[in-house]
């Protein structure tokens, strides 16, 4: 029996179901690295193009069968396919290593989504049911009779993970720069580990296809690798069954489209790629160590601020922005590579976990820490731990929902410059400048000034990404990528002098009230 039988797949596509996830959340840059957006729909199509193959025993067969029954489709909003963390390239598209391979840019795939949507939206127009409850049953059923998670519910469940992961990333960031502050440090700026850090996870969570494996109705890239071995094709890159057809390798592309266009529908895939990745790095904090180091204020803790001209000053904010953007675009590649070779042993989400378990957990766990961090911000006393933490842990819900509004609405607008992570970006930096000033004036008290650190640290930090922008660089064509990536830092870089340049360079910066 072949893989695509008729029969087979006619028994497997009613009990299929994922998220009804929006469409727009494809603008999401941090997550679906790879492949072209494809339609919601699209994914238990793409199986009818491989050629024949054995199929799994009948056990294996009910129990994904069963283990699929008990799902249910995310309703995503059309316009969350503009989350560039989930329209992103891989890190690594030619995953087998084929010899040839054929590369896609985002604009590429922004295009074809815009293309695709208005073809959906076309052929629902022309074929709208004229009763209304017939509507409303295909629209809670699906047009392949799978259940859906309502669209209200999904939106909660994916806004509530933004929370809870927007004060995770926060924690990990303001941790890890503690731990690598220290006398003697080879890096001064301590916020390249945290953008090291969280570019990685962003690699491995866009290359990684075992953590979601079973939100498939259909076998899995690693199963069908796994066959086309057993076929004959030892290395899967591609090259046939064994006996000279290039089927199989149609398989396992569209098995890997299949996944992407799945994964990028799950409100906890998109929490941890847009909610903790992009909180746990930061661009505007990036922007403003190339101004310290520009205008010699870089403080070691053993040597204090060093003297130097200003051709030093020069080389010391190439420094910055050269070691920061490589050692992010390293840390993608490297996650996605981790992700490929530890595939054997990634655990995998089962979909009543998902489903009964951590999405009701994320609704509660997101608003109650949230509300948490609020209430003991309120409540004195209002101690260094609480001004360096606390406030921070307030303000980064606002900063990740933020830029999770603003990639929506903005990102779609040009397929080759991610509008929406731009402003972010460019506001969160202008914030944290206007913040560090205040701070630094010598004309607030302590609790104002734990406010402005909370903002720094919380509303700035999770405004702004780095993780999405060098998903954004990897995926965007050549020379797209470098007037995005030097416009990005070039105008971030004039706004941060304008609104710093003039205290820096009349009265100077004073020392923190907050943690003297």
């Amino acid at each position: 029996m072949s893989s695509h039988n008729p029969e087979t797949a006619a028994r497997r596509r009613p009990s299929s179901a994922s998220y009804h996830a929006p469409d727009a959340y494809q603008n999401l840059d941090d997550g679906t690295a790879g492949l072209p957006v494809e339609a919601p729909n699209d994914r238990l199509a793409t199986t009818t193009t491989t050629t024949a193959a054995p199929s799994p025993s009948p056990p294996v067969r009910e129990a994904r069968r069963r283990s699929v029954a008990a799902a249910q489709e995310y309703d995503i909003p059309d316009d969350w396919a503009n989350l560039d963390e989930l329209a992103a390239t891989s890190p690594v598209e030619n995953v087998t290593e084929a010899p040839i391979y054929r590369h896609r840019s985002l604009e590429q795939i922004r295009s074809r989504h815009h293309e695709e949507r208005e073809m959906r939206r076309a052929s629902v127009t022309a074929t709208v049911p004229d009763n209304t409850a017939q509507l409303a049953d295909a629209e809670a059923v699906g047009e392949k009779g799978e259940r859906r998670v309502s669209r209200l519910a999904t939106q909660i469940y994916t806004v509530s993970y933004l929370v809870l992961f927007a004060i995770w990333g926060t924690l990990a960031r303001v941790g890890l720069s503690a731990l690598t502050t220290y006398p003697g440090e080879p890096v001064i700026f301590s916020v390249l580990w945290a953008n090291f850090g969280g570019s990685l996870i962003m690699g491995f969570l866009s290359e990684d296809r075992m953590l979601f494996r079973y939100e498939m109705g259909m076998p899995t890239y690693d199963q069908l690798l796994a066959r086309a071995k057993a076929n004959g094709n030892g290395n899967g890159n591609g090259n046939g069954n064994g006996d000279g057809s290039p089927g199989q390798a149609v398989d396992l592309v569209a098995a890997k489209k299949a996944h992407l266009a799945t994964k990028k529908t799950i409100p906890l895939y998109i929490g941890l790629a847009t909610g903790f990745c992009g909180s746990f790095t930061s661009f505007s904090s990036f922007v403003r160590d190339i101004f310290l180091a520009l205008s010699n204020q870089m403080v070691t803790p053993e040597l204090g601020t060093p003297g130097r001209n200003g051709g030093y000053s020069f080389m010391a904010l190439l420094a910055v922005v050269l070691v920061t953007v490589s050692l992010s675009l390293s840390g993608l590649f490297l996650g996605a590579h981790l992700a490929i070779a530890l595939e054997r042993f990634t655990p995998s989400i089962p979909y009543p976990v998902t489903r009964k378990i951590l999405d009701p957990l994320g609704v509660l766990l997101g608003w109650g820490c949230w509300l948490g961090a609020i209430l003991m911000a309120v409540f004195p006393p209002h101690n260094k731990w609480r001004g360096e933490i606390l406030f921070a842990l307030v303000f980064a819900p606002l900063g990740c929902l933020g830029r999770f509004y603003l990639a929506i609405h903005l990102n779609g607008k040009i397929a080759s410059f991610p509008l929406g992570t731009f402003a972010a970006n460019i506001f969160g930096t202008a914030v944290l400048g206007m913040s560090w000033d205040i701070a630094h004036a010598r004309i607030g008290g302590l609790a104002g000034c734990q406010v402005l650190q909370g903002v720094e640290d919380g509303f700035c930090g999770c405004l702004t990404t780095i993780s999405t922008w060098v998903a954004e660089l990897n995926s965007l064509g050549r020379r797209h990528a470098y007037v995005y990536g030097c416009s990005s830092v070039g105008a971030a870089l004039v706004i941060m002098i304008a609104i710093m340049g003039g205290l820096r360079w009349s009265d100077g910066f004073g020392a923190l009230v907050c943690v003297s």
